[in-house]
């Protein structure tokens, strides 16, 4: 069985990953909802899962969400993942939410709300995205320290907006179309 999250979508700033996970070995104790899990016991359990699953990266920057909107964006991520870990078409597939992103090719689909929290393979893939993007955004808040990525990881939380109102936006890095970003780029706030 095939499990399926993402993280970011929501995000001002930063990509958007898909995760898709496949179990090769027992799960190690505490697999759960990334959500439900400090930063210090999904960095363990990442470590963990990487020796009890495999993993297909869909990763998908800021200018492709920008150009493709957040349902195109979320299919080509869930395409690049599902490539990555050469995922057939008739492998059974649970993915996080309501909505079915795949294309019909994939026979045995099927989406479940809270499939994070529910199904350990899609809790495996949640802690994994989670991970990974909050590494990547903690390594762009070295690179931009004033905008504080390193604690919101580009949601937007009162110190990410007042980041924004105070500096402006990041061209390659926040998402343009989303507002207040929309906004600032209609004022042209945009540091180099």
């Amino acid at each position: 069985m095939i499990g399926v999250d993402e993280v970011g979508r929501g995000s001002l700033a930063g990509p958007l990953l898909v995760v898709a996970a496949r179990q090769v070995a027992d799960f190690p104790d505490g697999v759960a909802d990334s959500k439900l899990l400090k930063r210090h016991k999904r960095e363990m359990l990442f470590d963990l899962l990487r020796q009890s699953c495999q993993f297909g990266e869909g990763w998908v920057r800021p200018v492709e969400i920008d150009r493709l909107g957040l349902t195109g964006a979320q299919k080509l991520g869930l395409k690049r993942a599902l490539r990555a870990l050469k995922v057939n078409y008739y492998e059974e597939i649970i993915m996080d939410g309501p909505i079915n992103y795949f294309s019909r090719r994939y026979r045995k689909v099927q989406c479940l709300i809270d499939a994070d929290a529910l199904v350990p393979i899609v809790s495996a893939a949640s802690i994994y995205a989670k991970v990974l993007r909050d590494r990547f955004m903690i390594e762009l808040g070295s690179r931009h320290p004033r905008y504080g990525f390193e604690s919101h990881v580009g949601y937007a939380t009162p110190e990410h907006l007042h980041a924004l109102d105070r500096f402006g936006a990041l061209k390659r890095i926040h998402r343009q179309f989303f507002e207040p970003i929309y906004r600032l780029h209609e004022m042209q706030l945009w540091p180099e």
